[in-house]
């Protein structure tokens, strides 16, 4: 049996975790056992296991497609995302080498060379944010994190093309860096909290024009 066909499950699930599958975009059976030369039956089993994940859900018309969140479940993932970065910005504070504070500051000087181009600016977000909790040093707080992976990327289209929102997000991780630098906990965690708020109101913004281009269709 040849063991270089892809794991389809591992497959989809990155894309739809790396935003390469948004959502509301169609899954068919058929054209996934084909692209990827296996046969049906892994693809419905890959299918089943992500729709029980709640990464795809069956959409009326459609079949199969990367679920979206309700906007009760966005409100509450931010709630969530501004307690676990509070947390994560305060312990890096404590924690956090010279090397990890200078690899952020880094990171952001090159950030703000691709203000431009906000789907790789969204990709070098998410590697910041991972690089202050790898920063808070606690296992607990990153499984905490983890968990939280997969309900982020539905989220959908990023938020750093609304706006100013890309250059004001990095100007954000410029306060939380430089608190964590002077070792200011309760600032980091203020700071931190206060970047995921502006987030979620650039989500809603983002949420609210999405809505009103559907009724004119």
């Amino acid at each position: 049996m040849p063991t270089d066909r892809p794991d389809i499950f591992e497959e989809l699930q990155a894309q739809i975790l790396e935003g390469a599958l948004q959502p509301g975009d169609r899954l068919k059976e058929a054209e996934l056992a084909a692209r990827y030369g296996i046969s049906r039956t892994p693809v419905r089993e890959a299918l089943r296991r992500l729709e029980t994940r709640g990464l795809l859900m069956h959409a009326p018309h459609k079949g199969m497609v990367v679920a979206e969140l309700e906007a009760s479940a966005t409100a509450e993932l931010y709630v969530m995302r501004e307690i676990l970065d509070g947390a994560a910005a305060a312990l890096a504070a404590q924690h956090a080498t010279e090397p990890e504070i200078a690899a952020m500051q880094r990171q952001i000087t090159r950030d703000r060379q691709i203000l431009d181009e906000p789907e790789q600016l969204a990709a070098t977000n998410r590697s910041f944010h991972l690089s202050i909790y790898r920063a808070a040093h606690n296992r607990f707080l990153m499984k905490s994190s983890d968990a939280l992976a997969e309900s982020l990327a539905l989220l959908g289209p990023t938020t750093l093309s609304v706006g100013d929102r890309g250059p004001a997000s990095i100007d954000e991780h410029e306060v939380i860096v430089a608190a964590i630098r002077e070792r200011d906990g309760p600032k980091a965690s203020t700071a931190a909290r206060l970047h995921i708020r502006n987030a979620f109101e650039a989500r809603l913004l983002q949420l609210d024009a999405r809505t009103i281009d559907q009724t004119k269709v």
